[in-house]
């Protein structure tokens, strides 16, 4: 007896250094797993249409596509140049150009002597000059060009932008189903721990075999794993919910889930034929067509104008001893340049033909997506059904059983395995519940309305909180 007292006393105090143990070096829960946002699915989805990296890495190249249109006009637009020159030469022909630029230029300069062996000049040369195009018209198609890109740009980020939503959307709902299904964990472990009080009970009445008893225990400590894991799962959740919001750490799912309905299938097709990729690839073929007309404009001249004034001074940087004006205008015509314009008109039309067919596919994909998106609600929703159905047949199986066992007409085993078949049933209800909404946001993502179905404008901003 006295060995027994002793046993659980030292049982006792090993028990209590190793929770000591842990609560050293786990420590208090952190201040950031208290500090977790919440957020409803709209504000989740404001949120992170403003603070998620990859719409702000997206927006960030759109303005540096805006930028290019910039760039491209700016061949249009006159160039103004500043030139600062120094010369020192006894060069003939130049020495006998800077003197008369510096207007000096005197009788003895005429001498034969002084013509031919000049003495060292210095020339310092400043000069404005300014070129305007006045016929480019590889300029004109490369502007059309600009803007239809960055056009196409601004379609793809608003189509980035229902793609990080309907991520979104998913997180926030598998937060929720993380959350039921710990729910469900926990329910099943106090299920299992009241089968290991009636086997024991039972076993101490002397009306069940102590296998019984360790069965039910058994049971309870893999019921126990099942919660474990589901808190897991939960973690993660909330974790992804967070990267996709743009924070460091993890984001809560808060207030009640919506309800999501799908509409006609005739109004997601119609959408779907104008979404965001689709008519981004369609700005793009029209480029491919253009960027044929860029390269057959290399066979036209090039026409502008340009002048400019200038100082020459033999002492100064700057000065301004003597000073001159010209105006001119030029046309550039490449006659031949190695058939280079021959391959890269050829080259275009290639790439035209290439940017048809990706056209042709993204159609076909996009009706494809619908197409699934289709057949999948039609399956969450039947599985949704059979899930409720399989939940109330779980529950009256399993009190059946328990009520056979509780009066010894059944061995713990059958309702071990009912209660088995009871928590499959309630996880899959949960799941089944939310593959059923993701199925109809999935049905709003392919069709390009997810922002719409969701109550966002698509240019929408808002800061979260």
């Amino acid at each position: 007896m006295r060995c027994r007292i002793a046993d659980r006393a030292a049982s006792r105090f090993t028990r209590t250094l190793f929770c000591a143990f842990l609560f050293v070096a786990l420590g208090p829960p952190s201040p950031s797993a208290a500090q977790e946002q919440a957020f409803t699915l709209t504000e989740a989805v404001r949120y992170a249409l403003e603070h998620n990296s990859e719409i702000r890495a997206a927006g960030s190249s759109l303005a540096a596509r805006e930028d290019d249109v910039g760039v491209a006009r700016s061949n249009l637009l006159p160039r103004v140049y500043f030139e600062e020159r120094a010369l020192r030469t006894n060069n003939p022909t130049y020495a006998f150009m800077a003197k008369l630029n510096q207007g000096r230029f005197s009788q003895r300069d005429f001498a034969i002597d002084a013509l031919n062996n000049p003495n060292p000049v210095n020339d310092y040369q400043t000069q404005f000059a300014a070129e305007q195009p006045i016929f480019a018209p590889k300029a004109w198609v490369s502007l059309d060009m600009s803007k239809s890109e960055h056009e196409a740009g601004s379609i793809e980020f608003a189509r980035k932008r229902e793609e990080i939503a309907f991520k979104v959307c998913q997180a926030w709902l598998m937060v929720h189903t993380a959350k039921a299904q710990l729910a469900a964990a926990e329910k099943g472990v106090e299920d299992a721990q009241e089968h290991y009080r009636i086997a024991k009970l039972r076993y101490e009445a002397d009306l069940g075999m102590y296998a019984d008893t360790l069965r039910a225990g058994t049971a309870a400590s893999e019921a126990k794993q099942r919660r474990v894991t589901a808190g897991k799962h939960l973690q993660l959740a909330r974790r992804m919910l967070g990267l996709l919001l743009g924070l460091s750490g993890s984001a809560e799912a808060a207030g009640e889930i919506p309800d999501f309905h799908a509409r006609d299938i005739e109004e997601y097709a119609k959408a779907s034929r104008t979404r965001g990729d689709v008519r981004s690839m369609e700005l793009r073929y029209e480029n491919a067509e253009k960027n044929v007309r860029m390269a057959e404009t290399d066979y036209l001249p090039y026409v502008g104008v340009g002048g400019g004034y200038q100082w020459n001074d033999p002492a100064n940087p700057f000065g301004g001893s003597g000073d001159s004006w010209q105006v001119s205008a030029f046309l550039r015509w490449n006659l031949f340049d190695g058939a280079r314009r021959e391959y890269e008109r050829s080259k275009a039309k290639h790439q035209a033909r290439q940017a048809q067919e990706y056209l042709a596919g993204v159609r076909k994909a996009a009706a494809y997506g619908l197409y699934q998106a289709q057949l999948g609600i039609e399956e969450a929703k039947a599985n949704l059904e059979l899930a409720r159905e399989a939940l109330k047949t779980a529950e009256e199986g399993k009190r059946l059983v328990q009520i056979r066992y509780e009066n010894a007409f059944s061995p713990i085993v059958d309702m071990l395995d009912a209660q088995v078949v009871l928590d499959r049933a309630r996880a899959g209800l949960v799941a089944r519940e939310n593959e059923y909404r993701v199925a109809v946001l999935n049905l709003g993502w392919e069709s390009g309305t997810i922002l719409k179905d969701l109550g966002i404008a698509p240019d929408e901003k808002k800061e979260g909180p």
